[in-house]
Formats: structure tokens, C-alpha cells, sequence
């Protein structure tokens, strides 16, 4: 992935826009970063105004959109969903045609919906939005309970923050993961967050306060090659397993072996690109106890092997330390 194209039109969200130009936008090559050929575009070039009460000069027109290895739409006003503009519809049906990456960023998706290349996929929206989404287009499969959702080179995220969570993602896909990890770092964001949408909708966010389950987390975290079964996680929180496993998921949005699994693959992820160490290493030192369970959760997750993960960034960190 080299071009990006981040679509724009009036009444623009400004955060989230600021979410693909943070994302992909700024120039991260002296920490070894590979830099994009970043353009806003529009549907007409010349002034498009935010829903904010301000304007942008925008200097391209979609042009560039029918070339970019990656084209993000932002969100789209409520008053456009019933009538989108039909030059938004041709570059989101050529993006997918020629195997482009296709990403939406909250009611975004709304475009996508439109131009019929999420039929019979999974994506999502905000959750503010989903039974709307689901009303206009009954043949696209809607989870209004994740933050973003991969369906084959379409990435669909949720409101707002999900937006840096589905950018992190595709970027872990591309640069993979250690160099993610520094982008998220001058973000100052965690690099993965292993919630979903179910944890915002009508409730509070959890704090980190004596109550919080974040300490036995990151306990977890500093001890993946061991069993961690519920009962013993359970029991480094003095909690019953059946408490602990439902407060877990109410404050991770995840259920505890879910989220273990994730670890481990991040984990795994880590290894692979920073040591030559053999499968069955890095599956005992991650907790998958064998190279076939390394190799089918690794699969099964990333859509890749941890092989061809390897070949693909294992020098990724040799080369930032030389930049």
C-alpha cells in the first residue's frame, strides 16, 4: 500500500477525517515508518465545508481515488444517506472491482451500502446508526457490537475513536505489527483495543479504579506461555469464575479466552518479526503449547500463516533501526 485517498464532502466530520490524515497522512519516517502518497480528495475540487461551521480548500477531485491502493470514506451527513452522490458510488464499486483496500470510517459505510459492495458482507456502523443501516440495506450482514470489521479487502468501523482502531488494524496488515505499534505510540492510543460497541452503548466507561480487572490484565499479559484458565484468572482476582468472567467481558468486551487468544497472536506477532526463533518456540513461549496451534489460531485471525507473516516484516525492525 503506497496511495491513499481520503474522501471528503460537505458537512464532513472533522475528527474523523483527522483520523485518516493522523493514521496515514503524516510523514513517521524517522522512526522507520514507510510514508503514503496522502491526498484529500473530494467530488468536486474547491471549497467543501465541515458540519462544524468551517471550510476546506480541497485541491483534487476524485481522480486520484481511481488510483489509490487505499480509499477511505468519511462520514456521511444524515441528510445525504437517501441520495448519495452517484461519482461516490463509481470510485466505491471501481475501488473494490480492482482489489483496492476500501475503508469507512462511522456512517461512512452508509456509501458502501449504497453502492451495493457490501452486500452479502459483514461491516458495521455506529451503533447509533445500525438498525437505520439495517432497514436500507437488508442484505449486508450488520454487527453493531464491534468497533470495526474486516470482510475480505473492506475494512467498516464504528463511531469516532473506532475510526484510529480500523486504521491500526489495516496498518498492522500492511507495516505489521512493531511498526504499528510505534504509530500508535506518537497517537497515543493503545495499538489494539479488544472491545466492541456493546461496551459504550448505554453505559459507562469503565475507570481504572480498584475495582477494574486491569490489573490482573496486564498480569496476564506478562504471563501468556502459562495455563490461565478462567478458575486461576478468577482467583488472582478473588472472584468466583462465573463473577469474573462476567465482569470481564462487561469491561473488555471480551470474553477472557477471546481476549487471551488475542494476546498471544500479538504476541506471536512480536516474535516473529523481531526473532528467529523456531514455531515451536514461539508457540510455547505465547501459551499455544504447539506450532499447529500456533499456525491455526495465527490463520484463523490474520488471514495469513506466521510463515509468510515472517517473510513479509520479519526485517521490518532491522531496517528502522538502520533508518
Amino acid at each position: 500500500m503506497k496511495t491513499v485517498a481520503c474522501i471528503i464532502q460537505d458537512g464532513f466530520a472533522p475528527f474523523e477525517f483527522g483520523v485518516a490524515c493522523e493514521a496515514f497522512g503524516l510523514d513517521r519516517s524517522d522512526e522507520g515508518v514507510p510514508s503514503f502518497d496522502f491526498r484529500v480528495v473530494a467530488p468536486r475540487a474547491g471549497v467543501v465545508n465541515s458540519k462544524m461551521g468551517f471550510s476546506v480548500n480541497v485541491e483534487n477531485d476524485l481522480s486520484f481515488a481511481y488510483e489509490a491502493d487505499l480509499v477511505v470514506f468519511c462520514p456521511l451527513p444524515r441528510e445525504y444517506w437517501a441520495q448519495i452522490d452517484p461519482l461516490l458510488l463509481d470510485v466505491a464499486r471501481d475501488a473494490v472491482a480492482r482489489g483496492a483496500w476500501v475503508m469507512s470510517v462511522c456512517s461512512g459505510s452508509f456509501i458502501l451500502g449504497a453502492a451495493g459492495v457490501l452486500d452479502g458482507r459483514r461491516a458495521t456502523t455506529h451503533w447509533m446508526y445500525a438498525h437505520h443501516m439495517a432497514e436500507m440495506y437488508p442484505q449486508i450482514d450488520i454487527d453493531p457490537d464491534v468497533l470495526f470489521v474486516q470482510d475480505g479487502r473492506i475494512i467498516t468501523s464504528a463511531g469516532t475513536a473506532a475510526g484510529i482502531d480500523a486504521c491500526l488494524h489495516l496498518l498492522r496488515l500492511e507495516i505489521g505489527a512493531e511498526l504499528t505499534n510505534r504509530v500508535a505510540r506518537r497517537m497515543v492510543v493503545p495499538p489494539q483495543r479488544d472491545g466492541g460497541q456493546a461496551q459504550f452503548i448505554d453505559r459507562p466507561i469503565p475507570h481504572g479504579n480498584g475495582d477494574s480487572l486491569s490489573a490482573v490484565a496486564d498480569w496476564a499479559v506478562e504471563n501468556l506461555r502459562d495455563d490461565l484458565g478462567v478458575e486461576r484468572l478468577a482467583a488472582r482476582a478473588l472472584m468466583s469464575p462465573r463473577t469474573f468472567a462476567r465482569r470481564f467481558k462487561a469491561e473488555y468486551g471480551a470474553t477472557p479466552a477471546a481476549w487471551l487468544g488475542r494476546q498471544r497472536i500479538i504476541h506471536a506477532q512480536r516474535m516473529l518479526e523481531r526473532t528467529d526463533l523456531a514455531l515451536d518456540q514461539i508457540a510455547d513461549e505465547c501459551g499455544f503449547g504447539s506450532a499447529a496451534v500456533l499456525r491455526q489460531n495465527f490463520t484463523r485471525m490474520l488471514g495469513t500463516t506466521p510463515t509468510a507473516y515472517r517473510a513479509r516484516f520479519s526485517c521490518a525492525s532491522d531496517e528502522a533501526s538502520a533508518a
